[in-house]
């Protein structure tokens, strides 16, 4: 088979799909990629057996139908160093070597067997579900929460993002035990109540994918696997299995103790003060009374501290909580508002952080932080 496609754009499409390959694949044969031509469609595929993407290529010149497995690192490699030009791509069926003509050279790879590379998981009709959803809501949803997933080898469960689709509205969770995020988005809307846990992996490949989307994705999704279909790509994912913890539990509803104050101003002080808390704890206090906010940490060991006050609104009584340094600063990077409500009970409770305007009027965003316990 024989075919004439552009060196960048080619490498475009590579680019977006070889973040799938393994560094340490199982099957040899998921070094490469799949290249199938039909017609005057190239279908290219890459993929470690959990996750697998594919992208088409439109082309004019064509000669000839098939399939074979394409060394990925050796064809990136040499993309990077073409400028932008048409290539000739030339394929043996018999000895599955690969010569590519450019404008001024020939170069030769060999390929394997395209018959050999896996085959793709598919849906089980009786119990697949779909559900159109906006790029611009998937894409929000994702950014929301990833980095809350956990990195728990016991409970895989808590590795994902939590999807929940209901009449109502769409839920992303994510949650490593200290903190959760809850991301709603009122304008997607399923007929039948469904959940299922998305992997970190697939969510990272989306995230970098949903950007230069303009359409609507189709979700269609079973108990093993979910498909993700954008205009240029298609994405297919092993599902976490296992039940997600009831995270509304733990999200505490009562809470007289409220604090609005200026995000970044809040970013910049516990980034500052956090440099004198003790390294293995990196526990800042906040003291919040009347319109003050004091901010503080102090490592014993080395005999530093460091105090910061801020002016904000409070209404509630004088309480003092502990928080770990790295994950607040982690929450209040991941709020896009000027402004940030903090919601608390007590010390010994979860506090929750909240954006004082969203981005979006159909969205509806939550996160909570687990306090730590102050050695008075």
């Amino acid at each position: 088979m024989k075919f004439v496609v552009s060196s960048t754009e080619l490498l475009s499409h590579l680019s977006s799909i070889s973040k799938v390959i393994s560094s340490k694949n199982t099957l040899p044969i998921l070094d490469n990629y799949l290249f199938q031509l039909e017609e005057n469609q190239l279908t290219i595929t890459a993929s470690d057996l959990e996750s697998t993407l594919i992208t088409s290529i439109e082309l004019d010149n064509t000669d000839g139908d098939g399939k074979i497995a394409v060394p990925a690192k050796l064809l990136n490699d040499t993309l990077k160093e073409f400028p932008e030009q048409p290539l000739t791509f030339q394929i043996s069926g018999d000895t599955f070597g690969i010569e590519i003509f450019s404008a001024n050279g020939k170069f030769s790879i060999v390929g394997q067997n395209g018959e050999d590379y896996p085959q793709l998981p598919g849906l089980k009709d009786d119990v697949a579900s779909s559900i159109s959803v906006s790029h611009e809501a998937l894409l929000s949803g994702i950014n929301k929460t990833l980095f809350a997933t956990a990195d728990d080898e016991l409970r895989p469960v808590m590795n994902g993002i939590f999807i929940e689709m209901s009449a109502d509205d769409m839920t992303f969770v994510a949650s490593d035990a200290h903190k959760l995020v809850r991301y709603k988005r009122k304008d997607v809307k399923a007929e039948v109540d469904s959940s299922f846990i998305l992997p970190k992996k697939p969510a990272s490949l989306l995230k970098n994918l949903l950007p230069k989307e303009e359409f609507d994705v189709k979700l269609s999704f079973d108990d093993k696997n979910a498909i993700f279909e954008l205009t240029n790509y298609k994405l297919i994912c092993r599902l976490v299995e296992g039940n997600y913890p009831s995270y509304n539990s733990v999200i505490p509803t009562k809470n007289p103790n409220k604090l609005t104050i200026d995000r970044l101003e809040l970013y910049n002080t516990v980034k500052r003060v956090s440099v004198f808390s003790n390294q293995a704890s990196n526990l800042i206090k906040l003291n919040m009374n009347e319109n003050q906010l004091i901010v503080s940490a102090q490592d014993v060991d080395f005999s530093i501290s460091a105090v910061e006050r801020l002016k904000c609104q409070y209404e509630g009584d004088e309480m003092e909580i502990g928080f770990k340094s790295t994950f607040m600063l982690e929450i209040l990077s991941n709020l896009s508002s000027t402004e940030v409500k903090v919601e608390l009970s007590d010390p010994t409770r979860a506090g929750l952080l909240l954006p004082a305007e969203t981005d979006h009027e159909e969205e509806d965003v939550l996160m909570l932080l687990m306090p730590m316990m102050i050695n008075v």
